[in-house]
């Protein structure tokens, strides 16, 4: 036993040590071409200081690490037991009794362990810094409105409203959006107030409003019910939770939310009437990435444990890669049918992950069971 705790701490530290070299060597090679796209983006914008560019450049780094985790694991770990195995260390352990399960564990907790340092540490920060590339990004380099650029646009909202039924819901539409001077102003304004059996209670109408503290304040509105003629009533207040940044947020990216953040705004979102599947599948995939960074461990070393002697070395380590891209392509193409509503978010998250588990173990079985 004492045997075996000490070389799976040594295996680990091969391990750590590879996978991190790794992730840092992927991560600088993407932040240097990263760079080099902002230099060339702002080489028509003269008034844009070169301290800008690197310091958006910069805070893309924990965003492009978490984005190069599986990939630096795979990698890393493909390195790691390729030596190891070169130089006869795991043909020893295993010669001596130990199975690949047993010298495994300890490379697989480490995965896993980086997979959770990643999603609840890792991610909050990029989000944050994130958040803060795409502001100054989009104040200095680009010249459209931002997230919320929906001028000329209509706008559908969708929200509780329990002023007349415990259960009931309003519709808004407005035909026209802008943000100016930091409040959101609607024009054109239809507002369907219905009880819990969709039945309209009454429809408000509004040339214009705007998004306040206090809730959607329309302007000169004018108000209908069943049976009954349009009556003007002037300015109505509609309350509401929605704040112009969780507005914007909603159409921005889910990469600029921390997965501590992510529930209750996916649950504000439903509320308000506007898809969360983006933000469902990104959930998700924040939930998965232990898993996958464990199941990129055994993939792994199921493609690059094999003994030189048997010869096809180089042949099992191309093979490790291109399954871990054939992976990454598969996960794409999941996520792509879950924000088109063909996959459930949750199916579209995990079905690639358990996949590629699926793939690793039959891999190691077949290596250590032949």
């Amino acid at each position: 036993m004492i045997v075996a705790v000490t070389l799976s701490h040594y295996i680990a530290r091969q391990f750590l040590l590879c996978v991190l070299t790794m992730i840092a060597a992927l991560t600088g090679i993407i932040c240097l071409f990263d760079l080099i796209d902002l230099f060339r983006r702002v080489s028509s914008r003269p008034e844009v200081s070169s301290n800008i560019v690197t310091e958006i450049a910069g805070l893309h780094v924990p965003y492009f690490a978490m984005e190069i985790l599986p990939f630096g694991i795979l990698l890393g770990g493909i390195v790691c037991f390729w030596r190891l195995t070169r130089s006869s260390e795991l043909i020893v352990a295993r010669a001596a009794g130990l199975s690949v399960w047993q010298f495994l564990a300890a490379p697989l907790a480490c995965a896993i362990l980086l997979g959770i340092t990643a999603t609840c540490v890792i991610s909050p920060l990029s989000s944050v810094m994130y958040r803060r590339a795409a502001d100054l990004d989009q104040q200095y380099l680009r010249s459209d409105g931002g997230p919320l650029s929906l001028s000329g646009g209509s706008l559908w909202l969708r929200q509780a409203d329990t002023q007349y039924d415990p259960h009931g819901v309003t519709m808004l539409h407005a035909g026209d959006v802008q943000v100016t001077q930091g409040q959101l102003h609607i024009r054109d304004i239809s507002v369907f107030r219905l009880d819990h059996e969709d039945k309209l209670i009454m429809r408000i109408e509004s040339p214009r409003g705007a998004l306040k503290n206090a809730g959607w304040e329309l302007t000169e509105a004018s108000v209908v019910r069943p049976n009954n003629i349009l009556t003007p009533v002037g300015v109505i207040v509609l309350p509401t939770s929605l704040t112009l940044d969780r507005v914007q947020e909603s159409f921005a990216s889910p990469d600029t939310l921390s997965v501590w953040a992510l529930p209750g705004f996916i649950t504000l979102l439903d509320h308000s009437g506007f898809s969360s599947i983006r933000h469902r599948i990104h959930f998700q995939s924040l939930l998965a990435l232990p898993i996958l960074a464990g199941t990129m461990a055994l993939v792994s070393a199921g493609f690059s444990m094999r003994p030189s002697r048997r010869g096809g070395v180089a042949k099992m380590v191309g093979s490790g890669v291109a399954a871990g891209f054939l992976l990454f392509t598969i996960s794409k193409v999941a996520e792509q049918l879950g924000k088109s509503g063909a996959l459930p978010p949750v199916l579209a998250a995990w079905a690639p992950t358990l996949a590629g588990l699926c793939l690793a173990v039959a891999l190691l079985l077949h290596l250590e069971d032949g």
